[in-house]
Formats: C-alpha cells, sequence, structure tokens
C-alpha cells in the first residue's frame, strides 16, 4: 500500500458568510460547497465566490455532467444548477450520512461513523451495494476509475484510494495534523478539493501520479 504526505497546492478561503464546508463538487468549471443554508459556488482559478443556491446543504454534493446532487437530512436533492430547482428527490440511506459522488452511472454515498459506503441507485435511493471502512468516512469521490474518500478522526485526516468492488485500502494520502476533511472531490485531472470543516476553508491537494 502506498503512503505519502499531502502536497497542498492552494488553500481558499475563509469566505464571508461561509462558516463550514460540509461538502464539495466540480461542475468542470466552478467548485460547489455545501455550507449548511446553501450550495455556493467558488472560482477555483480567482479564489472568488461566484453565486449561491438556496438549497439545504449539510452533507455531501456530487454533480453527474448536468445535475448536482445533494445530501440534504433524510433525502437526497437533485438540482439544477443553473435555476437552483430541485427537479427530484431521492431517499438518502439511513445514518449518518456525509459524502456524496457521482462515478459510472451511480451515487456513492459516504456514511460518518457507521464507516461505511454505499453505492446507490440515482433514479430510486435504492443501496445497491455496500463497502465498509475502519475509519470515518467524510467525503468522496470517483475519479478515472479510482474510488477515494476523505476520513477525519481524532485531528488526523487521510484521502485514501479503496478498491471499488471489495473495498480494500489501496493508498494513503496523509493531511497534516488539525487539518480536518470535511467534504472531498477531484476535478477530474491532477486536484483534489478538500472540504476544511468548521474553518471554513477549502484545499486544493495533488492527487498523486
Amino acid at each position: 500500500m502506498k503512503t505519502s504526505a499531502a502536497d497542498l497546492l492552494r488553500e481558499y478561503g475563509p469566505f464571508p458568510d461561509i462558516n463550514a464546508v460540509h461538502g464539495v463538487s466540480f461542475d468542470g468549471r466552478h467548485v460547489w460547497l455545501a455550507t449548511g443554508e446553501t450550495l455556493t459556488s467558488l472560482d477555483p482559478e480567482s479564489a472568488e465566490t461566484v453565486r449561491s443556491l438556496n438549497v439545504p446543504a449539510d452533507a455531501g454534493t456530487a454533480f453527474d455532467g448536468q445535475y448536482l446532487f445533494q445530501i440534504s437530512g433524510d433525502r437526497i436533492q437533485k438540482i439544477d444548477p443553473r435555476s437552483g430547482t430541485v427537479i427530484a428527490t431521492l431517499p438518502a440511506p439511513e445514518g449518518g450520512n456525509s459524502g456524496l459522488a457521482w462515478g459510472e452511472g451511480v451515487l456513492w454515498v459516504g456514511q460518518h461513523r457507521s464507516r461505511k459506503i454505499h453505492q446507490v441507485d440515482p433514479e430510486t435511493g435504492a443501496i445497491l451495494r455496500t463497502l465498509e471502512s475502519n475509519r470515518f468516512v467524510t467525503g468522496v469521490t470517483w475519479v478515472e476509475g479510482e474510488l477515494w474518500h476523505g476520513t477525519w478522526e481524532n485531528d488526523e485526516s487521510e484521502l485514501r484510494r479503496i478498491d471499488a468492488t471489495s473495498g480494500e485500502l489501496l493508498e494513503r494520502i496523509e493531511m497534516p495534523a488539525g487539518m480536518g476533511v470535511s467534504g472531498l472531490e477531484s476535478d477530474g485531472r491532477e486536484r483534489f478539493f478538500c472540504g476544511g470543516g468548521g474553518s471554513g476553508k477549502l484545499r486544493a491537494v495533488r492527487r498523486p501520479g
């Protein structure tokens, strides 16, 4: 198993009116931050927030190429990012959902204290498969056939690459001490975007390889 220290590329924030970052997604141009009462988009080049949608956003966020998906309590809302309209609602898996990602035509839902990642049908919310982790799961992303998740436990955070079929741990990136990860998304290339929880910050970390 490969282990490395995080190569921090950039830190964003804190931002006005954003007290915490609960989830992160990327639409190819902007990073979307789940900030509790709103979804806020950020230009990662200028580091400026662009717009906000009034959608409850207390955990993970995902983007399927056209729509945003947002965990809001016991449901997952499918949102048109242009208008902010909620166009569908799915039941979320029961029990402490945290991370959310889109990959291979399905949603991946991370669960914090139960240390699980569920593969979920994006039309019905049905759980298709479940992977177990030995650490809290705080964010999930899918990039180029790889499943990664963030973890944050006892002031220690990592980005972890796992086998998407077995859940086996394949690679670990260790974040600096005290730097939490509350959401995780890839830009599809060389960067991971990591939500910073109650710091209200977003951090870019180099993706290995």
